[in-house]
């Protein structure tokens, strides 16, 4: 018999059985306890500099209005502000960070560090192609980052501490995992100042480009496979998550929208983020 985990790993390499993808996905469950202590306002502040530069230098968006980044041209000096950036933060007393503060370094740290982790495979063809096994489908489990003198993995940062101390459904159009059906990787660092309005525009990006919803001309509805990967973030069922996406939808496809109840399928581009990709 093949073992479930190396079903749910075949199934998430072949197109599909997205909603077993979800089944195997980290749980929104906090870290351990006190990684949700944050400073009253104003807190302490994070310099972002460096990330607003190696953006400045290396994305770019492409005319489907995806985000890309120019791995390939990345000279070595701007490797090594990378990673000092990635070391300085990680020298952050987190506790001192108000809640805006704290979640926008969050942010910043899954990002950077992903990009990190994308230029030490380069070339790749996506990111799921950086593995640690035979049954690894990426480097989301891997530990990368110590904080506090606790080793943190991407699923950590995202799973267990952003989604459940912050339960903010937007961050998934935050979080960037350097594939192409992901929400763009923004070009600039987030901050504290103007997060909410900064969280609104990601989201309201998204869900009108056919990465995130696409009704086609038969009127078969596709949405994103975050959708339901994090489905118990946007909303209770698939109606609940339609009423949402109707909510942020340019009149268009908010007319399409209204009244829908179900979802015909969930796709998802996992090619990489590359500019220099064809």
């Amino acid at each position: 018999m093949i073992p479930r985990l190396a079903i749910a790993v075949l199934c998430f390499v072949a197109a599909g059985c997205a909603s077993i993808e979800r089944a195997y996905l980290p749980e929104p469950e906090l870290l351990a306890p006190g990684w949700d202590r944050m400073a009253p306002p104003p807190g302490a502040t994070v310099d972002h500099a460096p990330w607003d530069a190696f953006l400045a230098r290396y994305l770019t968006t492409d005319a489907a209005g995806v985000n890309r980044v120019a791995y390939g041209d990345v000279a070595a000096e701007d490797r090594t502000a990378l990673v000092a950036y990635l070391e300085t933060l990680q020298g952050v007393d987190v506790e001192a960070l108000a809640r805006d503060e704290q979640l926008a370094f969050w942010i910043n740290l899954y990002n950077a560090q992903t990009v990190a982790l994308v230029l030490d495979a380069y070339p790749v063809d996506s990111i799921r192609d950086i593995t640690d096994g035979l049954l690894s489908v990426g480097p989301w489990d891997r530990k990368v980052l110590t904080i506090d003198g606790q080793a943190l993995s991407l699923n950590d940062i995202e799973h267990r501490i952003i989604r459940p101390v912050f339960r903010e459904p937007r961050i998934h159009y935050a979080v960037n995992c350097a594939a192409v059906g992901c929400p763009n990787l923004a070009p600039r660092a987030w901050r504290a100042e103007g997060l909410a309005a900064a969280l609104e525009a990601a989201e309201r990006a998204y869900v009108n480009h056919p990465r995130g919803v696409r009704v086609g001309p038969d009127g078969r509805l596709t949405l994103s496979r975050i959708y339901i990967w994090f489905r118990e973030d946007f909303g209770t069922d698939e109606a609940a998550v339609l009423a949402r996406l109707a909510t942020v939808a340019e009149p268009g496809l908010g007319a399409r929208l209204d009244g829908r109840e179900r979802v015909d399928a969930y796709a998802y581009d996992w090619s990489l983020n590359d500019s220099a990709a064809p």
